[in-house]
């Protein structure tokens, strides 16, 4: 089994980052399939935080949940990766996750230099389909 998959395997909380309720995006499919998939679940935009979607208040960041998180799942350019990787750190969390397409080895690096744990280029629900095929 990959990395990727084991991942998925262990998470119970993933924080997806990028989500919003001004249009239709992949953020806010893939946050409604970790849903439905069993995870908790937290959605996180600093410029929406306070609105609702999926019945979850969307919140400014994974520091200010205060729980511990699994996966921060980042929906945002390759250039707007690194505050939300520096979010993760000061969270604590185990996993940042970079979706398809986006790939920043800056801030892998800084990640894995904190002890987090990096994924690029790869999809949650993709990697989680495969865990349930497999099994």
């Amino acid at each position: 089994m990959d990395r990727p998959m084991e991942l998925m395997r262990d998470a119970k909380t993933i924080a997806v980052v990028g989500v919003t309720t001004k249009k239709i995006r992949p953020a806010n499919d893939i946050a409604r399939y970790l849903i439905d998939a069993g995870f908790e679940v937290y959605l996180v935009n600093e410029t929406e935080a306070g609105l609702e979607m999926h019945g979850l208040t969307i919140q400014p960041s994974v520091a200010s949940l205060g729980v511990p998180i699994d996966i921060v799942d980042i929906f945002r350019r390759p250039a707007d990766v690194p505050p939300h990787v520096e979010d993760a750190i000061e969270a604590g969390a185990k996993a940042v996750w970079m979706q398809v397409g986006i790939v920043n080895e800056e801030a892998a690096e800084r990640a894995r230099a904190a002890g987090l744990d990096v994924v690029m280029d790869k999809c949650t629900m993709v990697e989680h389909r495969r865990l349930r095929s497999a099994a």
